[in-house]
């Protein structure tokens, strides 16, 4: 694999806003993600730039990318950080301090190359680490339909922890919550 794994850089926003657009067009996108392509597209550039500068070194967010050699994007993955009393996207209350991956997103002539491992090894890291996050608990939700995502999601170690979130805007569907077991002597 010939790809740099590394965060955002906050002047990156129109880069951050390619990727995304190219994600929500996906076919996959209506089970992956909760926003649509036209909700995103109308988004002004202030607030790609925010967006951006949040998840970049410094911010409340780190967005992993997957960078080429020719200095292309092939993939991003997005941690949140999710502190207790406070509720999450989902509306579920937050118990601990927690990392919640979202955003996830490989161009497909790039899946199934390891590419989206190094994404969540990268982020993961960062959020176990004391210098980073430093979260008790990783988890992320994929959508009932999204069996690509969730067999990944396995493979790396997620486990669905039993909880489950109604879709917005679609409240016959459900999101798993999958959560990441603890690192050794954690």
């Amino acid at each position: 694999m010939e790809h740099l794994i590394r965060p955002v850089r906050g002047d990156e926003w129109r880069q951050v806003r390619a990727l995304r657009l190219l994600a929500l067009r996906d076919p996959a996108a209506p089970v992956a993600f909760l926003e649509t392509y036209e909700k995103a597209v109308a988004q002004p550039d202030e607030y790609w730039q925010d967006r951006t500068t949040n998840a970049a070194p410094g911010g409340p967010i780190r967005q992993f990318v997957a960078e080429g050699p020719d200095g292309g994007w092939a993939g991003s993955v997005t941690v949140l950080v999710e502190e207790p009393g406070t509720q999450s996207v989902l509306g579920a209350g937050v118990e601990v301090r927690q990392a919640h991956l979202v955003g996830v997103y490989v161009r497909p002539e790039h899946r199934g190359t390891g590419l989206t491992e190094a994404l969540f090894e990268a982020a993961v890291e960062w959020a176990r680490a004391a210098d980073g996050a430093g979260v008790e608990r990783i988890r992320l939700f994929v959508h009932e339909d999204n069996e690509r995502a969730e067999a990944f999601y396995r493979r790396f170690g997620f486990v669905r922890s039993g909880l489950s979130a109604s879709v917005p805007g679609d409240p016959s569907a459900l999101e798993y919550e999958m959560v990441l077991a603890p690192a050794p002597g954690r």
